[in-house]
């Protein structure tokens, strides 16, 4: 039997000239990539294993930092506060966000100046955001509270209560919720009108068309929105930490508000426990990631694509 000659198909001199074109075009990316995170990671991945104070070179320590987070009580009430933060104020984000983004679906014309209106206030610092929180939400002369004893409610106190911490945290995060409503709105904008049409012929109101068509149609901007938000809060930083440990902030309510990436930072930057502090990132990397990945694994039967086979 003989041997059947098999040539390969090289690229042409214009093929290579256009994929050359391309990496000239993305090498700015990939130089800031390799350098500005590629590079950080793994440096960190080092640090992790070493004591270094900045000060000093590091020396080896091995896995010495990882055995002093699981002793460390600072640790698992950091976690503890970041995890109940997180599952308080992702669901309600993605809630006010979809009814946004519906009421601006209905609002033809007019919806371009609100997608507007709505998107202005995620372009705040959150250093301001932060001092938004203490203004709006303060027990005895804040904005809320005012405004529910008008409706005859006694209003907590938000900031010193260790209770109301992270619902006020939750509640302000929403002045940001703009970006998410675009995402949705225009996922919105998207949905074929046959399928309302449709689902109008079969005697469907509209909870129910809500339910069957508008939400699987944009599950796939659901689970964007919920994915990028709860890694969000887990890294939940500058609003938090501006309001109570800034400017020697210190009130009994800092348990309370001490979520994990402010304990990171005052580890690495405040005590210059770099080592331990890298540590804590990977920590932190590992939960994100595996919360992730069982988001990943739920989408697969919650969330569809145009064009997927099932």
């Amino acid at each position: 039997m003989g041997r059947e000659a098999v040539t390969v198909a090289r690229p042409s001199a214009r093929a290579r000239r256009e994929r050359n074109a391309g990496l000239a075009f993305i090498s700015p990316w990939i130089f800031g990539f390799l350098v500005f995170t590629a590079w950080p990671i793994i440096y960190s991945a080092y640090l992790s294993l070493t004591d270094y104070d900045v000060l000093t070179d590091p020396s080896f320590v091995g896995l010495e930092n990882y055995e002093r987070m699981v002793q460390d009580p600072q640790v698992s009430l950091a976690l503890w506060n970041t995890l109940q933060y997180t599952l308080l104020q992702v669901p309600l984000y993605v809630l006010v966000a979809l009814a946004l983004a519906l009421l601006l679906h209905q609002a033809g014309r007019a919806s371009g100046f609100f997608r507007t209106a709505f998107f202005v206030p995620k372009m705040t610092p959150p250093v301001a955001v932060g001092v938004l929180l203490l203004l709006l939400f303060n027990g005895e002369y804040g904005l809320v509270n005012e405004a529910l004893g008008a409706l005859g409610i006694d209003g907590p106190s938000w900031t010193t209560d260790p209770d109301w911490i992270k619902p006020g945290l939750a509640l302000v995060s929403l002045w940001s919720v703009g970006a998410a409503v675009v995402i949705l709105l225009a996922a919105l904008q998207d949905v074929p009108v046959e399928l309302y049409d449709a689902a109008r012929v079969d005697g469907a109101g509209w909870w129910r068309r809500t339910r069957t068509v508008t939400l699987p149609m944009i599950s796939g901007a659901l689970f964007f929105v919920t994915v990028v938000n709860t890694i969000a809060a887990f890294q939940m930083f500058t609003e938090a930490y501006s309001a109570y440990f800034g400017a020697g902030n210190s009130t009994y309510a800092n348990d309370a508000a001490l979520f994990y990436v402010i304990y990171l930072f005052r580890e690495g930057f405040a005590e210059l426990h770099m080592g331990y502090a890298s540590a804590l990132a990977w920590l932190l990397f590992v939960v994100i990631m595996l919360v992730t990945a069982v988001q990943l694994l739920v989408s697969r039967r919650l969330v569809y694509y145009e064009g997927e086979q099932r």
